[in-house]
């Protein structure tokens, strides 16, 4: 069975580290049970929960996807740029533990999972504050032998790569243009904008197998736009986990 591991909301997610989005009040309750939601729609389309325990002292801990970047044939342990989240990789890296070889981003590079885009067998990687050159050099390096490309992406105006463009189906992207250029490093991808009132609506979660992506409620004018396009949209109710900057491709590491 294919495996999503994720990890349960930090008590001290107020805490959490934010860079393009003011400060607000998050409800840790009400976090955690669009949480839960959201694992629920995960095991929905076939996916075995693993929950990792809380970590009470890390705010941004239930974001695993900044913490490793999952190939088919190795998972690589990232070094977050942000340095309040580095410990989070380690239970990570155990969790990982016998389901992939691991390797690991060494300073220092830095490199969040959430810049890291996945097309077939080239990689986007956004050059932003939590990905540096050397972070990018290193995954380069540890990605050739298992046969991919890395492709280095600026990007303006927005946290990670996948805040401003993600995967929605086999050819298509959702894109904020605003953030990232796709007519010059998506030029042969069909794509969506996410309509202009939504600019965080970009960041979509791709479920192949179930042939649906998992989306923000809180977005329901660009969702439209992809049921329009023929893709099938699971919405989930996220927005306290929206105070902390995170999207839906943020909570989860997925194992096929």
């Amino acid at each position: 069975m294919p495996i999503a591991i994720t990890r349960a909301v930090s008590r001290a997610i107020a805490r959490c580290e934010l860079t393009h989005i003011d400060r607000v009040s998050i409800d840790v309750a009400s976090a955690r049970a669009q949480h839960a939601a959201y694992e629920a729609a995960l095991a929905s389309s076939g996916y075995e929960i693993r929950c990792l325990p809380e970590e009470a002292d890390l705010p941004d801990s239930v974001f695993v996807e900044d913490t490793a970047v999952i190939l088919p044939d190795a998972a690589i342990i990232t070094r977050p740029g942000a340095e309040s989240r580095r410990r989070e990789t380690a239970s990570v890296a155990a969790a990982l533990e016998g389901l992939r070889p691991l390797l690991h981003v060494e300073e220092p590079g830095t490199l969040d999972g959430g810049d890291v885009l996945l097309l077939d067998r080239e990689i986007a990687v956004g050059r932003t504050g939590r990905s540096n050159a050397e972070g990018i050099a290193q995954l380069r390096r540890m990605v050739a032998p298992f046969g991919f490309a890395v492709r280095e992406i600026p990007v303006a105006g927005a946290l990670h790569l996948k805040t401003a463009v993600t995967r929605v189906a086999e050819r298509v992207l959702l894109v904020n243009p605003r953030w990232v250029d796709h007519r010059v490093h998506f030029a042969d991808w069909i794509v969506i904008h996410v309509d202009e009132a939504e600019p965080f609506a970009a960041n979509a979660l791709w479920i192949e197998r179930a042939g649906e992506v998992i989306h923000s409620a809180s977005f329901p004018l660009t969702a439209a736009r992809l049921s329009c396009a023929g893709i099938r949209v699971h919405p989930v109710v996220a927005d306290e986990l929206g105070k902390a900057e995170g999207g839906v491709t943020c909570c989860s590491l997925l194992l096929e």
